[in-house]
This record gives structure tokens, C-alpha cells and sequence, in this order.
């Protein structure tokens, strides 16, 4: 069993592969031993968290889920723990696994009852895990919120109960909105689940443990990976600012000059050698004294063939002129706001854009879900509702790398690579400019001469890592903060 960290580079299963592996080992096991191995995970795991709780209360569900944590009240009463059980379910129909762990929870002298103990010290959810296949009603909802209004701690058994494993979408999405838990865990068995690590899936889980209950993945193919941190090769020291490449950035049109100014700063930053920024407002100043660094050009004017660029950062209308030039002729590309908006409308772009893409060209799309929605011709609650599908649908459409941005950000292309899910980053990024800083960063990748896919994830990781990593005491994170910030 081991935590689950953003440098933890792991295969993530959906729920048909996490069926498939479980068959397998169970098939390889003496009866019952998979479930007794996963009782005993949860009960370990909830001694760590709480070693000095007098009352554990277990609420369990109608199928194999619930099994788990009446094998964990077993455990946990063999070794001293008060353990009360609540079962939302019906005895008779139970499977025939789950059916003997609540005879061994029994034999062990736990506590039933109909309704949660008054008071305890941890909280073990094991009512749905992967088997919802309807929002948890009744009393699996009443708890659910109980255990969640508390200030208690809550150990999610496999999966949060009402989580789509799949998808990250949470059936009660309130109840993450206003839980008060001190603390939430779950612990992830037999497989790593991609819903895990996006849309509502990072607030449900909280802290995610994994524990594949000694069994192997029976070579099933992934849904997506984590990619563990990404490392960065120091420099040699007989190299020049050539040696990491030229980052033009397009955009910043009368009254977003500031978009295009992070995105340059960011690239620069990320390690690009020269940052240019050709902004789209004919009265911007020549120089950006606070960052004199940045070469501010004409756009018109720059080369594009030798240089990656990040194009439609406050591109507001005005970008859509140049977005033919651009497509034709950037080495390498990353198109962001408001170049995804001209091109989501606009029929000839599309198909230059897809054109680009099957010459080889390396091109990124870095949108938000609504942004996304409008590529894919659909709306951001249909995004939202299967990020990781979304993210495959827009990257086949285009033939180009796509990064979905949002909570648990995806990165996909049309090549057959497993998708990435990026587990760094928090709610610090949510505010006005910071997608402007990871284009930037994107691009600087691009420059260096890194493929557009390894570019990608390796800059969504460090954007978010740099979030994580901002101190809890200091002032807020605003993007001009992200933007100066170096990769660690």
C-alpha cells in the first residue's frame, strides 16, 4: 500500500478493465481471499489514520463494496477497535463473498445497528465504491451526508460512493460543496481509477492510497496514466539563448495586451532563450518597461517558421486575420482562447488547422471545457460529463495534442499515446490568466525542441506543481506571480 503523490507515475484502468482484473484474481485466489485481503488493507490503513479512536463506524452497502468494510469491522474489532456497522442492504441478496464477511464481521462481536453511533472518531464508507449504478437515496444518502458534515475523518473504500470511476462526476455534488470533513481518503484497490484524478473526483477522494491487494493488471491496456514528475536536464554551461529556442507570442488586441504579456513572461521563464510578443493593439507601447526582457514586436512582422507560437492569448477578434498565416507557416504551435473561438467558427480554419496537423506540424490546443465545447460543436456540461472521452473526441477531430484544462487536466493526441491526467495544481489557479501562463509554457517546451505531447503534459505538471507548491502564508497567486516562476 503506498499514498498516491503527483510524482507518482502509475496506469490508470476504467471500470470494464477493473472488472476484467478482478475476475482474474479472483479466479487465481482461494475463495474469499481477494475480499479478506481488502478488508484488511482498509482496516490497516484506517489504524493509520486514526490509531486512537474508541468508535469506527462502517457504513456498508448491498454489494461487494459493503463486503469490504464488513471484512474491515472484522478486522478492526480482532484488534481492539469498537467497530459499529450500518447496512443499507439486504442480507439475503447479498454475494456470496460479501455474505460471508458479514458472518465473519458477526463472529467477531461487532456492533449492528440501523442508524450511525452518536459519536466516533472515523468514518469508513464502503456503500457503492465502483458498483453505483444510481445516485445513492435514502438512508446511503443520509449518511453520506452525515459522515461528510462531521468533522471527522472519512476513508472512502476503493472509490467515494456516488463518484463515476470512469469520469470523475459525482451524483451529489453538493455534499462536496459543503463538507466539512477534516479530512478525506480514499484508498484506491486493485486499480487506480481515472475519475480519481478529475472533474469532482479530486475533492471526493481527497488523499488517494492504493493498495493492488497483491495481483497483477492481467495485462489490460490503461484508460490513462499519471506520468510521475517530469525531469529536468541541467544545462551545459557552453550554451547561449540559440540553444533553447525563440517563443513568439500572438494575441493581446486593445484592452488584453496583458494576456499575450504572461503568456511571453512565462515562456521565458520556462526556459525559452528569446521571448517575442506580437501584440494585436496598435497602441500598445513599444516596451513593457516592467518586463524588458520581452521583445515586443509588430506581428505582422515576425518570422514564424523558426519559432514555436502561441497564438489567440486576448486575440479577441483581431487574431482571426492572422490565424491563416499562422497555421500555414509556425514551426510549432499553441493555439489558446481566442484562436480555438475564431476556429471553433469558422469552417476554413478547421480544415487548415487539420491540414497542419497531417503534414506533421507539431500544434497543441490548450482550451477550457467551453472552450472545448465549441471545438466539438456540444456544451461544457456534455465536456464536463466525461472529461477524458472529450479530450479523445477533440484530439481525433483535429489530429493535433489537445490539453483540457480544469481540475485534473487531460492531454491527448491522435497517435494511439495513453492519455495523460495531470495530478498537480489546485484551486489557486482559478483566476483570470493563468491558462494565458501554461500556453506560455507550452510553447516554451516547443521551442526547446520537445515533441508537442511530451511538451504538454511535462508544462500542465509544472503550471500545477508551481500552485502546490505556493506557501499557504503568502499573498494570493495571481498569474503575473505564475509567470515568473521556474519550473522546479
Amino acid at each position: 500500500m503506498h499514498r498516491i503523490t503527483s510524482a507518482t507515475a502509475a496506469d490508470l484502468f476504467d471500470l470494464a478493465a477493473t472488472r476484467r482484473i478482478e475476475q482474474a484474481a479472483a479466479a487465481a485466489l482461494p475463495a474469499h481471499a481477494l475480499m479478506r485481503r481488502a478488508g484488511l488493507a482498509v482496516a490497516r490503513l484506517a489504524m493509520a489514520i486514526a490509531p486512537h479512536a474508541r468508535t469506527v463506524w462502517v457504513a456498508c452497502g448491498p454489494g461487494n463494496n459493503g463486503g469490504d468494510g464488513f471484512e474491515a469491522a472484522a478486522q478492526l474489532r480482532q484488534r481492539g477497535f469498537e467497530a459499529v456497522v450500518s447496512f443499507a442492504g439486504d442480507e439475503a441478496r447479498l454475494p456470496a463473498d460479501a455474505k460471508a464477511s458479514l458472518q465473519r464481521a458477526r463472529d467477531a462481536g461487532v456492533a449492528f445497528a440501523s442508524e450511525p453511533p452518536a459519536r466516533y472518531e472515523l468514518a469508513i464508507d464502503a456503500l457503492l465504491g465502483i458498483g453505483a449504478g444510481r445516485p445513492p437515496q435514502g438512508a446511503m444518502a443520509e449518511w453520506l451526508r452525515r459522515m461528510h458534515g462531521e468533522t471527522h475523518p472519512v476513508l472512502a473504500v476503493d472509490v467515494p460512493s456516488g463518484l463515476n470511476a470512469n469520469t470523475g462526476t459525482h451524483s451529489l455534488g453538493d455534499l462536496l460543496e459543503q463538507g466539512a470533513a477534516s479530512r478525506r481518503i480514499c484508498l484506491s484497490l486493485l486499480t487506480l481509477k481515472p475519475g480519481l484524478f478529475t472533474a469532482q473526483g479530486r475533492d471526493a477522494a481527497g488523499e488517494i492510497w492504493f493498495d493492488d491487494l497483491g495481483c497483477g493488471t492481467a495485462n489490460e491496456a490503461p484508460a490513462a496514466r499519471l506520468p510521475g514528475a517530469p525531469s529536468l536536464a541541467p544545462r551545459a554551461h557552453a550554451s547561449h539563448k540559440g540553444s533553447y529556442g525563440d517563443v513568439a507570442v500572438i494575441g493581446g488586441a486593445s484592452g488584453m495586451a496583458g494576456a499575450a504579456l504572461l503568456a511571453g513572461s512565462a515562456a521565458l521563464h520556462a526556459g525559452a532563450g528569446r521571448s517575442f510578443v506580437g501584440l494585436l493593439d496598435p497602441g500598445a507601447a513599444p516596451v513593457d518597461l516592467a518586463q524588458p526582457e520581452l521583445m515586443l514586436r509588430d506581428a505582422r512582422s515576425l518570422d514564424l517558421s523558426a519559432m514555436a507560437v502561441v497564438c489567440g492569448c486576448g486575440g479577441g477578434t483581431a487574431v482571426r486575420e492572422l490565424l491563416p498565416r499562422v497555421l500555414s507557416t509556425a514551426r510549432a504551435l499553441v493555439l489558446d482562447a481566442d484562436a480555438l473561438n475564431a476556429i471553433a467558427s469558422d469552417d476554413g480554419l478547421q480544415t487548415q488547422l487539420k491540414a497542419r496537423t497531417k503534414r506533421g506540424r507539431p500544434t497543441v490546443l490548450t482550451p477550457h471545457p467551453l472552450e472545448a465545447a465549441r471545438l466539438l460543436g456540444g456544451t461544457a456540461g456534455e465536456v464536463q460529463a466525461d472529461r477524458l472521452a472529450a479530450a479523445r473526441r477533440l484530439a481525433a477531430q483535429t489530429g493535433a495534442v489537445v490539453v483540457l484544462k480544469g481540475s485534473g487536466t487531460i492531454v491527448a493526441d491522435d497517435a494511439g499515446t495513453v492519455p495523460v491526467l495531470n495530478p498537480t495544481g489546485n484551486a489557486r489557479l482559478a483566476s483570470a490568466g493563468t491558462g494565458d501562463v501554461l500556453a506560455g509554457m507550452v510553447g516554451a517546451g516547443l521551442a526547446a525542441g520537445r515533441g508537442a505531447f511530451e511538451a504538454a503534459w511535462q508544462a500542465a505538471w509544472h503550471h500545477g506543481d508551481l500552485a502546490d507548491r505556493w506557501p499557504a502564508d503568502a499573498p494570493p497567486l495571481t498569474a503575473g506571480a505564475l509567470a515568473r516562476q521556474s519550473p522546479r
